[in-house]
């Protein structure tokens, strides 16, 4: 049992003063009190730590490197795309496991417990599997060991080039599997999660509709048949019109027609979606899975999130390409982008609830229905997913309830983060992860042959 005091904390309930939080030697929280004298740890405010609902672990390691532009006049995701397969091409397990336990630690120095990975490089280069095809599903597994964090994998099923099932090409040839091996990874990568705690969640996640059958996707959710399923949709304009092409329909429309949604779906992007189909969308209970810096970065577009909430519609935040995790920054780059699309200010906020408080709780539910995990809120029972902010710094001394949340999303960034705890792992401490000198370390020595042959 450990205890945690804090001046305040946003409880189940909402704001509380002088809160007593307990946890359990099993992880989950076992009791919230507020009006308490400070014992235990002490802390200025705590809140639920969100999970991390999307991320491409392995991509951290191109950070900068695609800033460049191509051979071609315009540059777009389909030439970064390209930058991408090739960078990846050289990937071994030893240095894709570095990787992903630098992103974890900067995912829960940013304040997320859980990573939810959408892992789809599966084989060696030229497409040929490993001896045991989970190695890269272990490496994931091995790297969450060394980081601490709450882990939910999803294997990625990958088939095709495209819609109309053309071979795939040399880049993606490492993703590739028919249906029954993909079934097989699946069990090999529960096998890989047994090493760890009992938090680690398994899902599952076709790739697109570009990438899986039609019959493979209508089928994706009786694999889990209680796990999460995410799926990448309605990202680019050239995605959509390929969708038309080839099945007559508009990502979204045909998702809505042939996919059983429901709140075990996470859809990933959702840029490019017109109003009727963010309406209907909304109200299936799938979550929204926003990755607003990398899809900024790749020119995705804007995900219309007022009139996706303002229809009761759930949203998740995850880093993607990992090119920069910070919970507040991408939170700033959700609302701001409204604010510039629509002219207007605050248009996520409610009479009830101020911007950075209704983006906060939302990516909490959301964050835990997208990651299947028991999260999300301080209250008994939950996982003890935490994080703590520093009512010393600058730009939150004084500061209470929702100014508190308004101030972290708008003037704040990871070094407003003092402390982290998943499933009571108390991983960030005093703002730095408890082996982040060893995991950066490992990560230079893994990367550097990476960029020497760039």
């Amino acid at each position: 049992m450990s205890i945690i005091w804090a001046e305040q904390a946003l409880t189940a309930e909402g704001w509380a003063k002088d809160v007593r939080l307990e946890i359990g030697g099993d992880g989950r929280i076992t009791d919230v009190q507020a009006g308490h004298k400070p014992e235990g740890h002490t802390v200025g405010a705590l809140l639920p730590a969100p999970a991390n609902s999307h991320s491409h672990a392995f991509q951290r390691a191109m950070a900068g490197l695609t800033e460049r532009r191509g051979e071609h006049a315009t540059d777009s995701f389909w030439t970064w795309r390209q930058l991408m397969f090739r960078f990846l091409d050289a990937l071994t397990p030893e240095q894709v496991q570095a990787i992903a336990a630098l992103v974890q630690m900067e995912m829960l120095e940013a304040g997320f417990a859980t990573n939810v990975e959408f892992h789809y490089l599966h084989h060696q280069p030229g497409g040929q599997p490993y001896d045991h095809l989970g190695e890269m599903a272990g490496r994931i597994a091995a790297a969450a060991e060394i980081s601490g964090i709450g882990l939910t994998l999803l294997p990625v099923h990958y088939q095709f080039g495209g819609c109309d099932q053309r071979p795939l090409g040399p880049g993606q040839i490492r993703f590739g599997n028919d249906t029954e091996q993909f079934a097989r990874l699946v069990e090999d990568a529960r096998a890989a999660l047994t090493t760890l705690p009992t938090d680690a969640t398994l899902g599952v996640a076709p790739h697109s509709l570009r990438a899986v059958s039609q019959a493979d996707l209508r089928n994706a959710a009786t694999l889990l048949p209680d796990g999460p399923v995410h799926l990448h949709l309605a990202e680019q304009i050239p995605e959509v019109q390929e969708v038309q092409a080839n099945w007559h329909a508009r990502p979204v429309e045909w998702a809505l027609e042939n996919l059983p949604l429901d709140s075990r779906w996470c859809l990933i992007h959702l840029t490019q979606m017109q109003p009727h189909e963010t309406e209907a969308l909304a109200k299936t209970g799938a979550v929204a899975g926003l990755c607003p810096l990398t899809e900024a970065s790749l020119g995705d577009g804007i995900f219309d999130a007022v009139r996706w909430m303002n229809n009761g519609g759930r949203i998740s935040i995850g880093s993607d390409s990992n090119i920069r995790i910070s919970m507040a920054e991408e939170l700033r780059q959700l609302d701001t982008s409204q604010r510039l699309r629509d002219h207007t200010r605050a248009a996520l906020a409610t009479a009830d609830l101020s911007t950075g408080h209704r983006l906060f709780d939302a990516i909490c539910k959301g964050g835990a229905q997208a990651a299947g995990r028991g999260s999300g809120k301080l209250e008994v029972g939950a996982w003890a997913d935490l994080l703590a902010l520093d009512t010393d710094h600058l730009d939150l001394a004084g500061v209470q309830g929702d100014t508190l949340l308004d101030s972290f999303v708008f003037t704040g960034d990871n070094r407003m983060i003092t402390d982290v705890w998943s499933a009571g792992r108390h991983m960030v401490q005093h703002g730095r992860h408890i082996h982040r000198d060893k995991i950066t370390a490992t990560y230079r020595k893994a990367v550097k042959p990476l960029r020497d042959g760039l």
